[in-house]
C-alpha cells in the first residue's frame, strides 16, 4: 500500500496529465469515440447552418435550426433515468447509430440536390438528439472506467477533447464546404459518428445498472429529484451550471461577433483569432486540471474559478484595445476549464451511484436554458447594447456566487473523498 502511494505522490506535471488515458485501454477507447463524435457534431453544426442559410438567406430561419439542434436538451431528466436503468454502452451505441442514419439521409438528399430546408432542420435536431440525451450516460461512464481516483483527471481530458472539437471541427467544416462542398463535407463528418460507434464496441461488456428496481420511469424522475434535492452540496453543484449557462455562457455562444465588430473593429478573420484565443486557453486549463490529479479542495477551483471566470468577462465587456481584448479572452478561456471540468466531477462525487444518471441529466436541463437565456439577453442588449449586457451579467453571476459561498460553505471545502451520503 505504502508503495502504491509513493507513486501516485510522484505522478505529477505531464505525466499526470494523462493518467487516465496510460494503460486504460477502455477509457482510450471512450476518449477516442468521445472526439470523433463530438468532431461530427461541431462539423456538422456548421454545414447545416451553413445550408440553411443558403437556402433560406433568413437569420429568424437558422435561429430556427439552432433552436431544433438545442431542444433535446430538455430532455435531461428522462435521459438520466435511461442511463440509470439500461447499460450505459448500449445507450452510446445507439445514440451513435441513430446519428449515421439520420444524417446520412441528410447527406443523401443533398447529394442528389433534394434538400429541402425543413430536412435540415430535422437533421438539427437529430443532432440534438444523439447529443444531448446520451451526455448522462456518457459522463457517467467515465467513473465506471476510470474510478474515483482519476475522475477529475478524466473530466479534464475529455474536457480537453471537446475545446478541440469546438475550435478544428467548425474549420474544418468551413475548409470542407470550400474545397469538396457541403454535401461530402456532411458525408465526411457522418464518418465520424461510424467510427465513434465502432470504438465503442470492445466496451459492451461494461455500463453497468445502476438502478435494481423496476420502478416507472416517472416515478425514477421524482423520486431523483427527491433524493438529488436532499444533497446540499449537489444543488449548489447544479445552481453554478444553471447560473453560468444563464448569465455567461449565452454571452459566447451569440455576443461574439458583436463584440469583434463594434468594439474592437475586427473582421471574420479577428473574430476567429479571438474565439482561438478562448479554445486554446480552455485546453491550458483542462490541461492544468489534469495534471493535478486527485487533488484537494475541487469546490474551491470549482466555485473560485467560476467567479474568476465572470470577473474576466466584466474586464473584456469594456476592452476596447484589441491586445488587451485577445488577453482577456485567452484568460476567460483558461478561467472557464474550472467549470468546465469540476461542475460534471463534483456532480458525480456528490451524489449517490445509483442517481449518477439522473443528476447528469439534471445538469443537462440546466445547460438546456441556454437557448432561452440568450433570447432574454438578446432582447436586453438591443435596448442597452451588449458591452452594458455582458457587464451586467457577469456581475450578477459573481454576486450569487458569493451569496452561494456564505450559505454553502462546506463546497469550497470539499475534497477528495467520495460523498455517498445526502450532506
Amino acid at each position: 500500500m505504502a508503495r502504491a502511494t509513493r507513486t501516485r505522490r510522484t505522478d505529477v506535471g505531464l505525466s499526470a496529465a494523462v493518467a487516465s488515458l496510460r494503460g486504460n485501454r477502455p477509457f482510450q477507447l471512450l476518449w477516442l469515440s468521445n472526439m470523433f463524435f463530438f468532431g461530427g457534431v461541431w462539423t456538422q453544426t456548421l454545414v447545416l447552418g451553413w445550408l440553411a442559410y443558403q437556402l433560406t438567406g433568413s437569420e429568424f430561419l437558422v435561429a430556427v435550426y439552432t433552436a431544433a439542434r438545442l431542444a433535446p436538451m430538455f430532455l435531461g431528466p428522462l435521459a438520466g433515468v435511461l442511463a440509470d436503468r439500461f447499460n450505459r454502452v448500449r445507450l452510446l451505441l445507439l445514440s451513435c447509430g441513430w446519428a449515421v442514419t439520420a444524417v446520412s439521409i441528410v447527406a443523401m438528399l443533398a447529394t442528389v440536390d433534394m434538400l429541402p430546408y425543413w430536412a435540415l432542420v430535422a437533421g438539427g435536431l437529430a443532432i440534438g438528439i444523439a447529443q444531448s440525451p446520451s451526455q448522462p450516460a456518457r459522463a457517467a461512464l467515465v467513473l465506471e472506467l476510470v474510478g474515483n481516483g482519476n475522475l477529475s483527471n478524466a473530466n479534464a481530458l475529455n474536457s480537453m477533447a471537446l475545446n478541440m472539437t469546438q475550435v478544428i471541427g467548425p474549420a474544418l467544416g468551413g475548409a470542407m464546404i470550400a474545397t469538396v462542398g457541403a454535401p461530402a463535407a456532411i458525408w465526411i463528418s457522418t464518418g465520424w459518428y461510424l467510427l465513434s460507434l465502432l470504438l465503442l464496441l470492445p466496451l459492451r461488456g461494461f455500463g453497468r445498472i445502476e438502478a435494481t428496481e423496476h420502478e416507472p420511469i416517472f416515478a425514477m424522475v421524482t423520486s431523483g429529484l427527491r433524493v438529488i434535492g436532499r444533497s446540499r452540496l449537489a444543488v449548489a453543484v447544479l445552481l453554478v451550471t444553471l447560473a453560468a449557462n444563464t448569465l455567461l455562457w449565452p454571452v459566447y455562444q451569440s455576443f461574439m461577433p458583436v463584440f469583434a465588430e463594434q468594439s474592437l473593429n475586427l473582421d471574420a478573420a479577428g473574430l476567429g483569432a479571438l474565439l482561438t484565443c478562448a479554445g486554446i486557453g480552455g485546453l491550458v486549463g483542462s490541461l492544468i486540471i489534469a495534471g493535478l490529479g486527485d487533488f484537494r479542495f475541487k469546490g474551491a477551483m470549482f466555485v473560485l474559478g467560476t467567479l474568476t471566470w465572470g470577473l474576466l468577462w466584466a474586464l473584456f465587456s469594456q476592452a476596447y484595445n484589441v491586445p488587451a481584448a485577445f488577453a482577456l479572452m485567452g484568460l476567460v478561456g483558461l478561467a472557464s476549464a474550472a467549470f468546465g471540468v469540476l461542475q460534471t466531477t463534483l456532480l458525480l462525487m456528490t451524489t449517490e451511484s445509483r442517481m449518477h444518471g439522473r443528476a447528469l441529466g439534471l445538469q443537462e436541463l440546466a445547460i438546456g436554458i441556454m437557448p432561452l437565456a440568450t433570447l432574454v439577453l438578446g432582447q436586453i442588449a438591443e435596448h442597452v447594447g451588449v458591452p452594458l449586457t455582458t457587464l451586467g451579467a457577469s456581475v450578477l453571476l459573481v454576486l450569487a456566487l458569493t451569496v452561494l459561498m456564505i450559505r454553502v460553505p462546506e463546497l469550497l471545502r470539499f475534497g477528495r473523498r467520495l460523498q455517498t451520503e445526502p450532506a
